[in-house]
């Protein structure tokens, strides 16, 4: 009895922990956000100097300091869950120290224009943050080595983008891609607490607002047909090519990606700046707000933003700075809605850009119920249900076409059979992981 009472008590005091980490974390994240643009105020071509200087010594500190905390997070916590992964790996990519560097390095990527999300990093710390509590129980080697792990990556999305249904099927369909009865419970009461801890601070808020627009059914239905189809080949192209870069691209152009990363990480924060320039300042950031403004009819972006950011987006990926792709997808997905509405002018705007939001975002994960989801609770839109769900399962289709295996599932096996994923005395390459 004891032991069970010690045990919900680690539950509920990790989850508290996720959700206040959560909510730090986005402040930070909103304050590097805001020095990048006071410095933009000062000339829009500082960033040709700062973003490849600034990417560079971030890319210094996470190979030498913070080895394992590179890219969003989310495929090294897939590879933790891995029963054949030794415990030496999990407890490095779980480790508070390798938290702390994403949080830090993220905030200090912002800082300096890349275009990357802080939702993915935080599926990373909530899983650490759930790892090292359960040391502190005595709990079944499973539950400590994969429940609590699930919980603090679902716990992490429920309360970053504060959609608690999405931190649940987030964790069943993309971190496990099976679920499994024994630890549905756990789920449940880490995300639960992770949301009450965010709503008692935060309150209650729709992640980009609250939307009224709704598609008839009919004629209309056919932007359903192209968002998810251009959305889909979007997304599924992005994720192929994260995927190639990530296994090692051949001949020359490889080797020197893998020879000189300080050089790969200047020259990706040059063409970041460039891609600042041409679309006046818009692809920097995580997107959130270029999203939300096209979202309320009130954003002056270039037409073309769509792709831009998309552009921007793997750039910084590749770049083997810690960051996300959650947010910047979205806000990419929102740019296709926008283009896809001038073909429908009967079609609400509105429509078309969550249509928009949910199709790349399936075609980039490969995980429609998330996608769909994640969307409708971040819009406090339940009308749109049906036509978010359909567009969803047309672009994974679609992007099946274009990338085969999932982005990140992808992208966790490959770490888990890279010969430098062991961590030897001294060795600051393991858990590389772009």
């Amino acid at each position: 009895m004891i032991h069970d009472w010690k045990r919900r008590l680690v539950f509920v005091g990790g989850a508290i922990g996720v959700g206040l980490a959560a909510i730090l974390f986005a402040l930070a994240c909103e304050w590097a956000n805001d020095v990048f643009h006071r410095m933009l105020a000062i000339s829009p071509y500082l960033p040709l100097l700062l973003t490849p200087l600034g990417l560079v010594l971030i890319v210094f500190l996470t190979r030498k300091y913070f080895p394992g905390s590179q890219g969003s997070g989310i495929p090294q916590t897939i590879a933790s869950l891995d029963p054949k992964e030794s415990s030496k790996i999990r407890e490095h990519v779980l480790s508070l120290r390798v938290a702390l560097g994403k949080v830090a390095l993220t905030v200090f990527g912002l800082m300096f224009g890349t275009s990357v999300g802080r939702e993915g990093p935080t599926v990373q710390i909530g899983a650490a943050i759930m790892h090292n509590m359960g040391k502190l129980a005595r709990f079944p080697r499973h539950d400590l080595e994969k429940g609590l792990i699930l919980a603090g990556g679902a716990a992490g999305v429920a309360a970053a983008f504060n959609t608690p249904l999405a931190g649940i099927v987030f964790a069943i369909e993309e971190m496990s891609r099976s679920f499994e009865e024994h630890n549905s419970s756990t789920i449940l009461l880490t995300v639960i607490v992770a949301g009450i801890t965010s709503l008692a601070l935060l309150g209650n808020y729709s992640y980009f607002g609250h939307t009224n627009e709704t598609l008839a059914f009919g004629t209309d239905w056919s932007v359903v047909l192209l968002c998810g189809v251009a959305g889909g080949l979007l997304g599924g192209a992005f994720s192929r090519f994260l995927i190639e870069v990530n296994k090692g691209l051949a001949g020359r152009m490889g080797n020197w990606m893998r020879a000189k990363p300080l050089a790969l990480a200047a020259a990706c924060g040059l063409v970041l700046a460039l891609l600042g320039l041409a679309s006046g300042g818009s692809t920097y950031g995580s997107g959130y707000s270029e999203a939300k403004s096209l979202l309320d009819g009130n954003a002056a972006l270039p037409e073309n933003y769509g792709l831009l950011k998309l552009a921007a987006t793997a750039v910084s990926y590749i770049s083997g700075i810690p960051g996300g792709i959650m947010a910047p997808s979205l806000s990419a997905g929102a740019g296709l809605g926008v283009n896809i509405a001038h073909i429908f002018t009967s079609v609400p705007a509105g429509a078309a850009i969550i249509l928009g939001m949910v199709a790349y975002f399936a075609g980039v994960t490969q995980a429609p119920i998330t996608a769909f989801v994640i969307v409708m609770e971040m819009t406090d839109n339940h009308e749109m249900i049906l036509p978010l769900m359909a567009a969803a399962f047309i672009a994974k289709a679609c992007s099946r076409l274009v990338c085969p295996t999932p982005l990140f599932l992808t992208m966790a096996n490959n770490f888990l059979y890279q010969p430098t994923n062991t961590p030897k005395d001294g060795d600051n390459k393991a858990g590389d992981l772009k």
